[in-house]
């Protein structure tokens, strides 16, 4: 619980929080100890906590900017933890900047990016890692990524983190007061079988943690598809039956697509860059020359390439993106099929066959996309994670996988899952040294 003396140290923020542009409905949202005194400037008196009031928002002069829905929300049950108040009028950008301007007379400042949600953070609304969320869940491409950043957000990312940091303590529990009485006879043959129990489960638990986090990462970061070859094998129209709409031209002539083309779409959900590229050959024309630099650059970034081969004439150009190991995401791709039908059998095995213009193994195509970037599981179980929640739980993995090679070694042993357990708190913000003395206490009378 944060006392309110902390609350009333900070300055009183207000910022639009609407988007950009005009609309049928703009929100200036304010938070801080300054509320009451920033509303009855602008309304006249402070409304009643959380009814929805319809009021006339005035300037300093008492001049009228704009009639709307004046929300308050007292502290500590608001948003931030802090006094809330979100002015809710018509979403013309020179009425919401004249709104907001009023508020910042009154007293408030204009609100740093994310400060609303921190301050929620910093006030125990929410962790770390769903403040985080907050901002997926408002940049989703998908209903699938915003399902999973929503999971995150609703707190059951953080639970299962806090699940493990529960389990880590209790066996550091159990390990540090095993070091204070070592001359209990049999002690170290039942820690040790006991320990390594409990170690496992909270491995296994961990490893589960991992690969949903690793499948919503995908979610949040989306796949990049680069689509390569040589000219007039068809990339274009590959891409416009991916889309599921005209977005690239069309044409007979080699060398049309100068430059990088990208669109944004899903499959099972997943978002999908799918960049069209000029196609790769030898040329002295300096504007396709440009082009194809671009489409080597734009290689050197995808997390898949799709080496589109004309099936009628099939000349393969590339052997993996530049710099990459040979074939590393690398997918070839026959395209033009319902021209040779009945010749599946002639082309590798391990190759995809399709046709932009019938849509035959565009499905198949989808698939292997999906796969070749390690979608394995059902959307409805992933965490939208991010790298430093990556990079958190892969330190947690280590520091486990060095504690189960140091049975016996009960002080070094101790120290690693004090570090994996320091690492997880990482993901949601916690501090565990203070929480493992707690626990510690609470469940041993040592010394008594």
């Amino acid at each position: 619980m944060v006392s309110a003396d902390r609350i009333t140290r900070r300055d009183t923020i207000a910022a639009i929080a609407s988007p950009p542009g005009r609309g049928g409905i703009g929100v200036v949202r304010v938070s801080g100890p300054g509320v009451p005194g920033i509303a009855c400037a602008v309304l006249g008196r402070l409304p009643s906590p959380r009814h929805a009031t319809f009021r006339s928002f005035r300037d300093k002069s008492g001049a009228l900017i704009d009639r709307g829905i004046a929300l308050y929300f007292p502290a500590p049950a608001s948003y931030t933890g802090e006094e809330v108040l979100e002015l809710q009028g018509h979403g013309g950008p020179s009425v919401l900047s004249e709104l907001l301007g009023v508020c910042i007379d009154a007293g408030a400042r204009l609100a740093d990016p994310g400060e609303f949600t921190k301050r929620a953070f910093l006030e125990g609304k929410l962790d770390l890692a769903q403040a985080e969320a907050v901002a997926d869940l408002i940049a989703a491409d998908t209903r699938v990524a915003a399902q999973g950043a929503m999971r995150s957000l609703t707190g059951e990312f953080s639970q299962a983190i806090q699940g493990m940091v529960r389990q880590l303590t209790e066996l550091r529990t159990l390990t540090e007061a095993m070091l204070d009485f070592p001359e209990e006879e049999g002690v170290d043959a039942v820690h040790e079988h006991d320990a390594n129990e409990r170690l496992s489960r909270v491995v296994r638990a961990l490893d589960g943690v991992v690969a949903r986090s690793r499948q919503g990462s995908l979610l949040r970061s989306g796949i990049q598809v680069v689509l390569a070859g040589r000219p007039n094998v068809g990339k274009s129209s590959l891409l416009n039956r991916l889309a599921g709409e005209e977005r690239a031209i069309v044409t007979p002539i080699p060398g049309t697509t100068r430059d990088a083309l990208r669109e944004l779409i899903q499959i099972e959900g997943v978002p999908v860059t799918v960049v069209d590229t000029a196609g790769l050959r030898e040329s002295e024309d300096e504007i396709e020359k440009i082009g194809m630099a671009r489409t080597r650059q734009a290689m050197t970034h995808a997390d898949i390439v799709l080496e589109v081969v004309d099936a009628v004439a099939p000349v393969r150009g590339l052997s993996g993106p530049p710099g990459s190991d040979p074939d590393s995401g690398l997918l070839v791709v026959y395209n033009k099929t319902d021209l040779v039908p009945g010749r599946r059998s002639q082309f590798p095995a391990d190759s995809l066959w399709v046709s932009a213009k019938t849509g035959e193994g565009i499905a198949d195509l989808r698939k292997a996309i999906l796969s070749s970037a390690g979608w394995r599981i059902s959307p409805e179980t992933v965490f939208v994670a991010r790298e430093r929640h990556l990079r958190a739980l892969a330190r947690a993995a280590a520091h486990l996988d060095a504690a189960s090679l140091l049975m016996k070694q009960w002080e070094f042993f101790a120290e690693e899952l004090r570090l994996a357990q320091r690492a997880l708190c990482e993901i949601t913000g916690e501090v565990s040294a203070d929480d493992l003395l707690g626990e510690i206490f609470s469940r041993f009378c040592i010394g008594k």
